[in-house]
């Protein structure tokens, strides 16, 4: 169904309208009774029909009052009469309807939910801790859902409030689903995977769009938009957390060191070319093997080295 099949098409009458209508028949009931002061004494038929109409009317303009309405932006009503959907009204301002219509308030502001860091098992097993922020609202042409497809307290005395607490509810327990869903589609790191696959945490973007795919899909039975969805929150659980960050320490370590090592191999070749080129001095093979070594302990030592001058010659 269309957004137009929901929207209400009944008769309908401006608030301020349908009160004077009300008052002027409240008068005019007033009126018949104070013209029937009368009937006890004379017994007049028509003294009797004008108290009985006076009656009459005093009920119906009670009856009347009950069809106002008064509607603020992003908000709307669905109403029944006597059960049956009659329509979704949502024109602002202040308005009256059937009073025989029970009406049913829902808001389509937006609403924010913090997922606080659940446990969940990544692609590679590892026990991760991960959040999400959710930004939602009810769509337009997704009232009649949220109203009758999801169970909420039912009646015409239910507030609002106590609705939107049960669609809260269900949001919350669709996003922990779907949390835990992608959660488990992706490697925590690059440390458990390949390099060119995406991971939680190199993601970005892409995790947050299979994240909101995920939920418009879950929470589109209750006519449920999702204005943006991400992760806030993205950790190793605690008793694995102080082994990875030794091994992130470690990683970190190996790759010093192989930048180190492929500095010093370059300086050393260019040094050794230097000498080659400038004719400062003839090396054998075994000479440039030593020198070779003594200039990566060089480069490559933690630790400021010591010199050691050789007075003697090449021969000794």
């Amino acid at each position: 169904m269309t957004t137009e099949n929901y929207t209400y098409s009944g008769w309908k009458m401006n608030g301020f309208a349908a009160l004077f209508m009300i008052l002027m028949i409240f008068a005019v009931a007033i009126a018949s009774i104070v013209a029937s002061v009368n009937f006890f004494a004379s017994g007049s038929a028509g003294e009797v029909i004008a108290a009985i109409a006076g009656v009459l009317l005093i009920i119906t303009s009670i009856i009347m009052l009950i069809g106002f309405m008064m509607l603020e932006p992003n908000e709307a009503r669905v109403l029944l009469f006597f059960g049956k959907y009659r329509g979704t009204f949502y024109e602002t301002g202040f308005w009256w309807v059937n009073p025989f219509m029970s009406k049913k308030s829902i808001s389509m502001r937006a609403r924010n939910l913090n997922v606080d860091p659940i446990k969940v098992n990544d692609k590679a097993g590892n026990p991760i801790l991960i959040g999400l922020v959710l930004v939602w609202r009810i769509k337009r042409e997704g009232i009649y859902k949220a109203v009758f497809e999801i169970d909420a307290p039912t009646g015409a005395g239910v507030q609002s409030s106590a609705r939107m607490n049960v669609l809260e509810n269900f949001v919350a327990v669709q996003s922990d689903a779907a949390l835990r869903h992608v959660a488990g589609l992706y490697a925590y790191d690059e440390n458990t995977t390949a390099n060119e696959e995406i991971t939680l945490r190199s993601g970005g973007e892409e995790i947050n769009d299979q994240l909101t795919e995920q939920l418009t899909e879950r929470l589109a039975m209750a006519g449920i938009e999702v204005v943006e969805a991400r992760l806030n929150y993205l950790a190793y659980a605690p008793e694995i957390a102080a082994v990875m960050l030794r091994r992130q320490q470690a990683d970190a370590i190996i790759a010093a060191r192989e930048k180190i090592v492929e500095g010093a191999v370059s300086m050393v070749k260019m040094a050794l070319d230097r000498l080659d080129d400038e004719n400062v001095v003839e090396l054998d093979e075994e000479r440039k093997a030593a020198m070779v070594s003594n200039l990566l302990v060089v480069l490559c030592s933690d630790e400021s080295a010591q010199p050691v001058l050789n007075a003697g010659t090449l021969n000794h």
